[in-house]
């Protein structure tokens, strides 16, 4: 009964022409899409590769009989290279797929032709990376006749346009990219006034799943920016808060290395992800160059200058209570403890002066009188060079005192400036990376959620 039917069919058959009696009656294909795997996705080229199912039916009404003159026979697969198939196509084809072939189509007695095969579709698709690694894309699949008019060939959806939407009934969900759902719109177009195309297009959405590129991109840039607010906590006078920085900072850089391989790389834009690496870079940098500028202002030098009245006030006074700093009481007794401690100096420098014309107090000097003097004058007569060289000797032992005393209090005083502007700078680049790191967390999360 199968060859009896086949050589029924096809003895007299032309697949030359489309399948009509009339030639006014219009030949309508239905389609259906599902989506069984996203094999790829090619950022750079701008090329989706996915494997779908691809169903089509329409009508011969050559390939009718009556199936009680062939045992009951309703249904049989003929070669699909021996019948007329409409020239359907995808117009975002690119490049042809490893598509398996299949030979055969399903033909009903009521001349109803069902072509179901499995299509490796390679696409061209604009592509957005800037919410990567939480993008989301939306791919067309556009199926339409390119020689036939819609006179000709029209294109319906097989199935209702709810059950294809949301259809994953085959998709081999253990991939990078999560399939949402797929759209599909017909339209008519027309090139140039002419006659009329028909076009069913699908539309398919996709989400990456961002858990890989969070734990491997985000997580070791934020434990290095976290670092670096840890490291302000070393004491602003030591040079290993330099040296920790620079550490950071070259370790970042290869960080950089290791990841700018994973990330996408376009020629019309930039992902946010990548912004956001080049601007922890610069947070870096900035936080290394104000650990040498506080470093540099509290490292002790001989020719030291005194720290200005304005920046005292600026910082010293207003800062701190800004600051909110708990021991700024001591930054103002600065300057008095310095000056007690001259008026100090000058006191035990005069009693040791009358001390050495032989008065044991101060008082005794001023009761005795000019008799006392006389003798001491006189003894002083008798060997001035030697008291002279030992007056020039405690002289300049205590100029060099006074001297390192001031350099002292001088470098005290610039400690104290760069503690509290460290305090500061600290401060605001800490509210800097809190702005920065709450805009992309609530941009990245908007993003994953839509």
């Amino acid at each position: 009964a199968l060859r009896r039917l086949s050589h029924y069919l096809l003895a007299h058959y032309q697949k030359g022409t489309r399948p009509v009696r009339d030639w006014r009656t219009t030949t309508n294909v239905a389609i259906d899409l599902m989506v069984y795997a996203i094999l790829s996705v090619d950022e750079k080229n701008q090329v989706l590769t996915t494997y779908i199912w691809y169903r089509q039916h329409w009508t011969d009404e050559f390939l009718r009989w009556d199936p009680t003159r062939f045992d009951n026979l309703t249904q049989i697969s003929l070669p699909v290279e021996s019948i007329w198939v409409p020239d359907i196509l995808i117009n975002e084809f690119v490049d042809v797929g490893k598509s398996p072939h299949v030979p055969y189509v399903y033909v009903s007695h009521h001349g109803e032709v069902q072509n179901l095969k499995p299509i490796q579709v390679m696409t061209a698709c604009s592509l957005d990376i800037y919410n990567f690694p939480f993008d989301v894309q939306n791919c067309s699949l556009t199926f339409t006749s390119w020689l036939h008019h819609i006179r000709d060939i029209n294109l319906s959806l097989w199935r209702q346009p709810e059950l294809v939407k949301f259809d994953r009934s085959v998709f081999m969900n253990q991939g990078e990219w999560e399939l949402l759902y797929v759209l599909s719109r017909f339209q008519e177009f027309s090139v140039k006034s002419s006659d009329s195309y028909a076009e069913m297009k699908f539309y398919v959405v996709i989400r990456r799943r961002p858990l890989f590129y969070t734990v491997n991109l985000l997580l070791p840039s934020i434990f290095l920016m976290v670092m670096d607010i840890v490291g302000f906590y070393l004491p602003p006078n030591s040079g290993e808060r330099v040296s920790f920085k620079i550490t950071l900072l070259l370790g970042y850089s290869v960080f950089l290395i290791i990841v700018s391989d994973t990330l996408p790389a376009t020629a019309v834009g930039t992902p946010l992800i990548g912004t956001y690496f080049v601007v922890c870079m610069a947070l870096l940098v900035i936080s290394l160059m104000e650990t040498i500028l506080i470093v540099r202002l509290v490292h002790k030098q001989d020719l030291q200058p005194h720290v200005p009245e304005w920046v005292k006030r600026l910082l010293l006074e207003q800062a701190t209570v800004l600051l909110c700093i708990r021991d700024r009481k001591k930054f103002s007794r600065s300057r008095t403890q310095s000056s007690d401690i001259s008026r100090q100096v000058d006191n035990n420098d005069s009693t040791a002066k009358l001390n050495h014309y032989g008065c044991e107090d101060p008082r005794e000097c001023e009761t005795v009188g000019g008799a006392r003097l006389a003798p001491a004058f006189a003894g002083q007569a008798e060997g001035s060079p030697l008291m002279h060289g030992v007056l020039r000797e405690i002289t300049a032992i205590r100029q060099f005192l006074e001297k390192r005393e001031e350099f002292r209090d001088i470098a005290h005083e610039w400690l104290q400036v760069g503690y509290v502007l460290d305090v500061l700078l600290f401060r605001a680049y800490l509210a800097a990376v809190l702005a920065y790191s709450i805009t992309l967390g609530t941009l990245w999360s908007v993003w994953r959620d839509a």
